[in-house]
Formats: structure tokens, sequence, C-alpha cells
């Protein structure tokens, strides 16, 4: 009998050579390093995935806050009410309720409520806002920015809420509603010039 032809460009391997197709020491290390690469990457991967996802709970800057009832709520143009751990203002003007981000468009400064002027004013630059958050003057190149509230009665339906463009939201007869303020949805504020 005879055996086949091995393809051309390929040499039969006898049984004594395939005992020597073992891995020498220098190939076992390379496949450990680029394995123990493999994993240090697919780990530090994830924990960036993981870090890297929002996870705002209630209450903090960046999720959903609740400032309380209508009732609770500043009365129309008085001094807004300062909520510092959530960077945010709750002014109370004609129109409705704002929640202004106490942060300057300018270059990010906090600006603070004078009452001697009925007006917010920024310490870095000067730029003045109205009770509303309008732009009167100074370098900032827009109004202030300002968060979505949304009002909800006891049962959780939305009375009333911000609308997509931005402005003040009418309060409700309810004095028992509540007043949510979403830190996470901001509203850019209208530019100027």
């Amino acid at each position: 009998m005879t055996e086949a032809a091995a393809p051309a460009g390929q040499a039969e391997q006898s049984p004594s050579e395939e005992s020597e197709l073992k891995l020498n020491r220098r190939e076992f290390l390379n496949i450990a390093w680029l394995a123990s690469l493999g994993f240090l990457t697919l780990s530090l991967g994830g924990i960036t995935i993981l870090f890297a996802m929002p996870r705002f709970r209630e209450g903090e800057f960046g999720g959903m806050f609740t400032a309380g009832t209508v009732g609770q709520a500043p009365a129309v143009n008085t001094t807004p009410e300062n909520f510092a751990k959530l960077k945010f203002w709750l002014s109370n003007t004609p129109e409705g309720l704002m929640a202004l981000y106490k942060v300057c468009p300018h270059l990010g400064c906090l600006y603070s409520w004078n009452d001697q002027e009925f007006k917010f004013i920024c310490p870095c630059h000067g730029s003045q806002y109205e009770h509303n958050g309008d732009y009167i003057l100074g370098p900032a190149p827009r109004s202030l920015d300002h968060f979505v509230i949304r009002i909800e009665d006891e049962n959780g339906t939305v009375l009333a809420q911000t609308p997509t463009e931005g402005g003040p939201v009418a309060l409700p007869d309810n004095p028992n509603a509540v007043i949510r303020i979403d830190t996470g949805s901001r509203i850019l504020g209208e530019t100027h010039g």
C-alpha cells in the first residue's frame, strides 16, 4: 500500500518531530505576558465604565431634588432661596418659579444675590442678572442657565413643568404640591448682543 504524498511545500512530520513541538520557555513567557496584559486591560476597562456611569441619588447634584412644597416657596419678588449644596437659587418672579444654576456663564464663578440692588452679581468680572436670571450687563455671553422644575401633587401627577424652551413655571393653587428640581437637566440661558 502506498501512502498519499504530502501537499507541495509541506514536509511530512515524523512521530519524533511531533513530540518536539512543545512550548519553549520564551514562548510560554510571551503567552503569559500577553494574557496578563489582556486581563489587566479588561479589568481597567470595566472599572472605567463603572466609574463613568452616573449614579445620582435623590437630593444630590445631578439628580432630582425636592425643594419643598408650593406653600413653602419664596414669595414673589423676594430674596431667592439659596440651595448651596445643589448649586441653584430658587427664585419666584411674577411670571413663575425658576431654579437658576449658581454658576456664572462667563467663566464659571459662583455669583450671589445682592439685596441692596435686588439683582444677582458675579464677584469675578461684574456680570449682573435680574431676579429671573436675565442678563443686565457685564462680560457674560448669555443669561443665567436654569434647571427643569416639576410640580407634582401628592399622587405624583405633574401639575406644572418648565417649558422645553425654558422659562418660569406658574405655581398651581395647591399649596401641598411638591416642587422637584432636576439638576441633571440644565437649560442654557438666552444669548444676547
